[in-house]
Parts: structure tokens; sequence; C-alpha cells
């Protein structure tokens, strides 16, 4: 079996749930993937305007050979204006996308059977299962994507996730709220929440060792967007005066005139510098804001800090909220005391023998072999 993937991240991109699927497919039934990277699937807002004149979205549809990637991968990235929402739309874009579909044709013939995967509600996706009605296919909606536009492009994300939920074989959703979205289709709904690269994470034992070592750090390590909590890191940074709270990754949302001193922006990092940078924190953080777009995560961080053996402080929202009472899972906000809930993190120990049980089931081989997440056959 082979797979026609839509993805909601492109290739190139840090490894995510997209990406472990794929490999996980691949390695599961050996077969080749045909990859096609997002495009803009919202009209453009003043923001997105500086960065037009640099951007390809006019340009030709690239296929991208094997090159640096899997010789069984073959990535497509489409380049499109974004006027996706707009009516009409649709019949542009079957024009510019003709040479992807005829790519798309001439994959699907050189196989039996082929399963189509959709990683994200677009036009295209629509398109593609419309022309091929016959084939298997599957929609693992990994997040809550109405809830990050707005006005005429919400409403438009809203409905092609409709119909394209009714028009799957499966689904599958990472959260407990993404899963509550398609209960009219129970009998073909799936929870399959996310996972940790457990294999690319030290050893257990070099774990225990390195963490053994560390000072008192308060981290986190990921985008920081609209999302984060600030008011809620800002407390815990008076809380804390003596500890240091290392914030790690790229910002994408106003930082607050005034913080408290110590709180450390760090840059992004690759993923070997971020997995050490992790391994220095006493206790990671997960400070969400509580609000429609958190409503449906269910943080991959929870499972990197819990495979590393890092107790967790996080605010009360999506998945995480019903982690309360999970050994060294502590629940909080900006408005309860912060310092009981801080000693409590940061003196709890996660024994070797928690851990090793943590990363066996909840590897991306594990969730996805138990998951369900693919179409009978």
């Amino acid at each position: 079996m082979q797979l026609v993937y839509l993805s909601p991240l492109p290739w190139d991109s840090f490894s995510q749930r997209p990406h472990q699927f794929v490999e996980w497919f691949h390695n599961k039934h050996g077969g080749e993937v045909l990859w096609i990277d997002p495009y803009p699937t919202r009209l453009p807002n003043l923001g997105d305007f500086r960065r037009i004149k640099s951007s390809k979205f006019l340009s030709k549809n690239v296929i991208v050979g094997n090159g640096n990637k899997p010789p069984w991968l073959t990535v497509i990235q489409p380049f499109v204006p974004p006027i996706e929402p707009l009516p009409g739309s649709c019949y542009v874009y079957r024009w510019l996308w003709s040479d992807i579909l005829h790519a798309i044709d001439r994959f699907i013939e050189s196989q039996n059977e082929t399963l189509l995967g959709i990683g994200k509600p677009s036009e295209l996706a629509l398109q593609v299962l419309f022309r091929y009605p016959s084939l298997k296919s599957v929609y693992d909606a990994m997040d809550d994507f109405p809830a990050f536009y707005h006005g005429i492009s919400r409403f438009a994300m809203m409905n092609r996730e409709q119909r394209i939920a009714k028009q799957v074989t499966r689904i599958s959703a990472s959260s407990t709220k993404l899963a509550e979205r398609f209960i009219e289709y129970q009998s073909k709904l799936t929870l399959v929440h996310n996972a940790c690269a457990v294999d690319a994470l030290p050893s257990i034992n070099d774990t225990l060792k390195t963490r053994a070592t560390e000072k008192q750090v308060l981290g986190y390590l990921g985008t920081i967007g609209d999302w984060f909590d600030w008011a809620f890191v800002a407390k815990l940074a008076e809380t804390v005066s003596t500890s240091t709270i290392h914030l790690i990754g790229p910002i994408f949302t106003k930082i607050p005139a005034s913080l408290p001193q110590n709180i450390k922006f760090l840059p992004a990092c690759e993923h070997s510098a971020a997995i050490q940078a992790m391994l220095s924190f006493t206790v990671g953080l997960i400070p969400f804001k509580r609000n429609d777009l958190t409503a449906a995560i269910d943080p991959i961080k929870y499972y990197e800090y819990r495979s590393l053996g890092i107790p967790i402080l996080s605010t009360h929202f999506g998945e995480m909220s019903l982690r309360q009472g999970q050994p060294g899972i502590f629940i909080a906000n900006a408005s309860c005391d912060l310092g009981d809930h801080i000693n409590k993190a940061m003196d709890y120990k996660y024994p070797k023998s928690e851990i090793n049980w943590f990363r066996k089931i909840n590897s991306w081989e594990a969730r996805f072999n138990s998951g369900n997440i693919l179409p009978q056959t």
C-alpha cells in the first residue's frame, strides 16, 4: 500500500505528528509516499503583505525530487494565491493545480492500492477526495484549524472540514475535544493522542544522570504565540524569584513590556540541542491560555517532558485539564497559590520504572499501532 498525504506542515519543517505518521506508514506497509505541502487556506492579513514580495505563491507548483529526503518520499510544493475562502476560488485552483492532479494520477496508477491521508482541510483535499471516491481515506485532525482563523476564512475552514469529515473513510482526532466535534461520525471515529519521538531521546540512565547535576530551572521549549499565558509566567517568576525561568523558542507574539528579571529568553535550536536544554529543566512548563484555540490541544511537550523524567507545571487547558492527578503533573493558574504547586513539582522525582513505562506506551510507533488510525482493508 502507498500513501498520498496532504500535509498541514511542510516536509522541511521540524518533525511533528505528520512526519511521524508517514514514516510509521512506510515502515508498516513499505509503500511510497507522495507528500503535498500545505498552501495558504485563509485570506491574507496586514502582517502578510510585507512577505509577499519575496513569496513564491504565484510560482509554478514544484515537484521535489528525493534529494536529502528518504528515497520512498516525493514532495509537491503547491504555490497559489491566498484566495481559498472566496467563492469561486475552486475554479481558479482547478486550473492552477492541473499538474498536481496529474502527478497524483500517475502516482495512484502505479500501484493497485493507495490510501489518501488528509492532515488539514483544504480545497485541494476536497478535489482529490471527489476525484478518487473509491480510495480508502483518513482525516487526521491534529488541531482545531478553524480556531486559528477569523471571519470568512474561519467559516470556510469549518465548511471544508465538515465536508471532508463526511466524505472520508476514517477520522482520527488528537484530543478529546476534537473527537467530540466529530461525534456524529462515531462509527468511523478514533481518538489518537499525540506522542513522543522516543528513539531520539537519550537512554533513561543518561537522562537521570544529567538531570541529577542540574540547578533549579523552570523551562518551556517550543513556539511562543498568542496562546502563551504571560500573566501566569510573570506571576510564576515573581513566586520563584531565586530561580530562573528559561523560555526557549521562536516568538510570534508581543512580549509584555515589563517582565521579572529572572525570565530568560533563548533562541530556537535544533532537536539534539533542544533535548539537552530540556534536560536542564527542574520543572517543565506548559503555560497556555484557556480559550477556543487551546481547548483542543494535546501538547507534544507533555510527552517530551515526561519521557525525560521532568515533572510538569501546566495551566488548565485542553487535554492537560484531564491530567490532573497523574504522577508528576501539577495543574495551576495565575490566581492560585503557585508556591505550593512549584514546591511539589520541584520535589517530585520520576522513578526509572515510570519513565520506562511511559516511553514504551507513548512512542509514535506504539500510538499509531494501537490507535486504529487506518481504514480497514
